[in-house]
């Protein structure tokens, strides 16, 4: 018979296959924004529905997590996320397949496969990597990362002119390749059984502020990185500093990138710490304050350390689920947390511009935002430490 071990894939293996799934955790999303002109145009929709090819989908991360956690205790996490995978390739490619009804039923689908994908990765990890939990989370969000600037930036100067400037078969040719993580996961790994004997449940315990605190930081964390690039033209282009976009978001962004990559050197001391959490959460707040209310070139540069914090914040928090429990029961717990994260991804923002047009004035949309991090804050505190993470 074999034993646990020999279902475990080597470490270059685990390695590989987080990495080439992480990918997919946001690169389709990412390919909407870049093709909503064009998709808009042969659609002939309005502002909010073109908005809603990147939000929904976010959207839907939220309401699907918890059917996500439910799968993993019914088939266990690797073959929820083969499944998962499958449904990003049919689903992405469907949005090109026919009218506004499918593009969005489409996208909703989309959004559920990937909330599959989100909760089975950390519970993998406790399975296949459960010694490098900090090494496997900055691979696999290192996955994520490179997802979204490749689907952000390649899709219109390569994919685009490769599938003869159709969108729909644009949206094909990024959906294909994560044929390829599902088949390596298949391929490259074997089943284990452990799923059927584990007694943890499937449903976050709401009861547990554990629940809420991961969930509320990882808002707070969201909702800067979301809030940022949803207001940053408004707020540059309300002080006549609209050609500085470009070069604005470009710094916001890749530092996601460098983030994750800072990850693999201090991951092993930080991950479990609360203080380095208070501290990114802190500095994610003063960097935006700092480019709330200087202009020109000292409030792009603050953006570097908002965008770096925010980054290592959520790394940090991601990997949280697999350090504090094991098997169906991280599934819970990642589901329940990225449920209020997400929710709070979707409104914070959203309040925020609701906030700037009633006040007429484009800066004050970050300020719901700023407030809510400054509430969660304190939170970080409380999070159990390394040494405690039995007693939560």
């Amino acid at each position: 018979m074999d034993t646990d071990a020999s279902k475990t894939p080597s470490t270059p293996i685990v390695m590989l296959l987080l990495w080439l799934t992480g990918l997919y955790l946001r690169l389709t999303v990412l390919v909407a924004p870049p093709l909503a002109p064009r998709i808009a145009d042969d659609l002939n929709l309005g502002q909010a529905a073109t908005g809603a090819l990147t939000t929904l989908p976010i959207l839907m991360l939220a309401v699907a997590g918890l059917g996500a956690s439910w799968l993993i205790s019914r088939i266990g996490a690797r073959r929820t996320l083969i499944t998962a995978l499958l449904l990003v390739v049919l689903s992405s490619s469907a949005r090109g397949l026919g009218g506004v009804p499918t593009l969005f039923i489409a996208t909703a689908v989309m959004g559920i496969a990937i909330a599959g994908i989100q909760p089975a990765l950390p519970t993998l990890l406790t399975e296949w990597w459960p010694s490098r939990i900090a090494m496997g989370t900055a691979i696999y969000m290192n996955g994520m990362l490179i997802g979204e600037v490749i689907g952000s930036t390649l899709t219109l100067p390569v994919m685009l002119p490769l599938a003869g400037g159709d969108w729909r078969l644009t949206l094909l040719f990024w959906s294909l390749p994560a044929l390829i993580p599902a088949l390596s996961i298949r391929l490259l790994s074997r089943p284990s059984r452990a799923f059927e004997n584990d007694t943890g449940h499937w449903l976050p315990d709401w009861r547990r502020p554990l629940v809420w605190k991961l969930g509320i930081l990882l808002g707070a964390s969201g909702s800067v990185f979301f809030g940022v690039n949803a207001y940053m033209g408004t707020v540059l282009e309300g002080r006549g500093e609209a050609e500085l976009l470009p070069l604005a978001l470009t710094l916001f962004n890749t530092t996601q990138i460098a983030a994750s990559l800072i990850m693999f050197t201090v991951g092993r001391r930080w991950i479990g710490h609360p203080r380095p959490l208070q501290m990114l959460m802190l500095v994610s707040l003063l960097g935006l304050s700092g480019f709330l209310f200087l202009a020109g070139w000292p409030a792009l540069t603050a953006l570097i350390p908002t965008g770096l914090s925010v980054g290592l914040l959520l790394i940090l928090l991601v990997a949280l689920p697999p350090l504090y429990t094991r098997g169906n029961a991280t599934a819970a717990l990642a589901a329940g947390m990225f449920a209020v994260g997400a929710i709070t991804n979707f409104f914070v923002p959203l309040l925020g511009g609701l906030v700037g047009d009633w006040l007429g004035a484009a800066r004050y949309s970050v300020v719901p935002i700023l407030i809510y991090g400054a509430v969660a804050l304190p939170l970080a505190r409380r999070l159990p430490a390394r040494s405690g993470l039995s007693h939560e």
